[in-house]
């Protein structure tokens, strides 16, 4: 550690357009801090991951660095490279599986000070920002162009975090997921090498050209290298946006309507799942009056013409499937007030049980198989004694079940954790995925073998061999270690 705060010192000329004072463990950095265990904000941030709650033991860094600027992380990697330290870089900390654990100490790169909006193309639709940068904080930059970013995580996350976990949300059956809206990344390596995935600074909206490496590195975790610049697609702000709540007698026929809808081209911006648990959890947090019932949220982007269309066109669908009159949410602040009780389903959910802690976690399946999935789900929750209200983004087969978890009851915590693994290998033998938009992280790498097989396991860890040889980026998280 002394000479990794001996050789940082030497960085600080690196970034001449920004000043800083000098980088070493005085009190008062900006930089370099070399912290006692769990005294610094950032090591204390793991304590508040959910997953690590209970399910992992925290694992705090021994160093937590704040870069500036790509040429700063780039000779802080060939330090930690060359004195072979773990490097866990950290965004926002919003992951939910215990993704910025630091299993063998090491150092932290935490890129908050890295928040610059770098490049924006309001003619392409196209906008470059650091790792520093939220979703919330590039859209109220966006908010005069008539463009914005539309994948919703729920979190405030940084949107090269996104990337790097590969994120999606509620917006996903319209515009896609981060896979499908990042051009390019800048990426440091573990050796300090930096690269442009796509060249530096391209921004085509397609290409053709040589091997895929931006979504190589699009849902990597941090285990191949650094993040320190998203190229990402914008959107123009659509002219009506109309939201509305619809209940129905079943999971089935709740189900039965999206794919319907779906099918008759509707392009639905959002369409999402609450179960009869997470609508009443809801309704009592933020005091809504929705009939104790399987529910869908939905939302229509267009001209108000097209919006009008899609309206009638959907709720001739779910009144066909026995679903209720429409509950509208036509201007701006209902509107975001329906959405803030969806997003806010985890503190609801949390409000069941006061004083538990929360384990969220995901799977995807093919639109036909949700009904069975969530049906034999909330049956083996009612017997095992489970609290675990489900929500879910339906119009991609993913949903969550949120699992609200004593964790002074090891008994408890250990029939959350068989459920966990019987959820995913329910989902992987309906063809499905462990992780809709989680990712691995600690808690689901038996689970990737599982449903890849050894032999793509075998291709990842050559990837992770070429690009990391000394196994320092993130270690630990999305392949197992080797057995010696």
């Amino acid at each position: 550690l002394a000479q990794l705060v001996e050789q940082a010192s030497h960085v600080q000329r690196l970034c001449p357009r920004r000043s800083r004072p000098g980088f070493n463990s005085r009190p008062g950095n900006r930089f370099l801090r070399v912290t006692p265990p769990l005294s610094h904000p950032v090591s204390c941030h793991l304590l508040h991951e959910s997953v690590a709650m209970f399910l992992f033991r925290c694992c705090p860094p021994d160093v937590v660095v704040f870069p500036h600027c790509v040429e700063e992380v780039s000779a802080l990697a060939k330090v930690c490279h060359n004195h072979h330290l773990p490097i866990i870089p950290f965004g926002t900390g919003t992951g939910l599986e215990g993704g910025v654990g630091a299993l063998k100490g090491g150092v932290c790169f935490s890129l908050r000070n890295m928040d610059q909006v770098l490049d924006l193309h309001q003619e392409d639709f196209d906008v470059t920002v650091e790792p520093g940068v939220t979703r919330k904080a590039l859209n109220a930059y966006l908010r005069e162009t008539g463009l914005w970013f539309p994948v919703d995580p729920g979190a405030d996350a940084s949107l090269c975090g996104m990337a790097a976990t590969s994120a999606s949300g509620t917006n996903a059956v319209r515009y896609g997921t981060m896979r499908e809206n990042v051009l390019n990344l800048e990426v440091v390596l573990a050796d300090g090498t930096i690269i442009h995935t796509a060249g530096k600074g391209r921004r085509p909206r397609k290409t053709s050209a040589g091997y895929n490496l931006t979504n190589l590195f699009v849902g990597s975790e941090g285990t191949l290298g650094i993040i320190t610049k998203s190229t990402l697609r914008l959107y123009g702000i659509p002219e009506a946006m109309v939201s509305a709540v619809c209940s129905f007698p079943s999971v089935q026929a709740a189900v039965d309507s999206t794919v319907q809808v779906l099918q008759a081209g509707v392009p639905i911006a959002r369409i999402e799942f609450l179960d009869e648990v997470m609508i009443d959890a809801c309704n009592r947090f933020s005091s809504l009056s929705y009939p104790v019932t399987p529910t869908l949220f939905l939302e229509f982007h267009g001209s108000e013409r097209s919006v009008e269309e899609q309206v009638n066109l959907t709720e001739d669908i779910t009144q066909s499937n026995g679903g209720s009159d429409f509950q509208w949410a036509r201007d701006a602040e209902t509107r975001n007030s329906l959405w803030k009780a969806r997003h806010d389903a985890w503190y609801a959910a949390l409000a069941l049980r006061p004083g538990c802690k929360a384990y969220s976690t995901d799977v995807c399946v093919p639109l036909s198989r949700l009904p069975q999935i969530i049906v034999e789900t909330k049956e083996d929750l009612m017997e095992n004694r489970l609290t675990g209200p489900i929500a879910g983004h339906v119009g991609d087969g993913n949903f969550h079940c949120l699992m609200v978890v004593d964790p002074s009851d090891p008994e408890e915590q250990h029939r959350v954790h068989l459920f966990t693994e019987r959820l995913a290998r329910r989902a992987l033998a309906m063809d499905g995925t462990c992780t809709g938009e989680h990712g691995v992280g600690l808690g689901k790498r038996a689970l990737l073998c599982e449903e890849v097989g050894h032999t793509a396991i075998n291709v990842m860890q050559g990837l992770k061999d070429a690009l990391d040889p000394k196994n320092l980026m993130n270690p630990g998280k999305v392949l197992q270690p080797r057995e010696p």
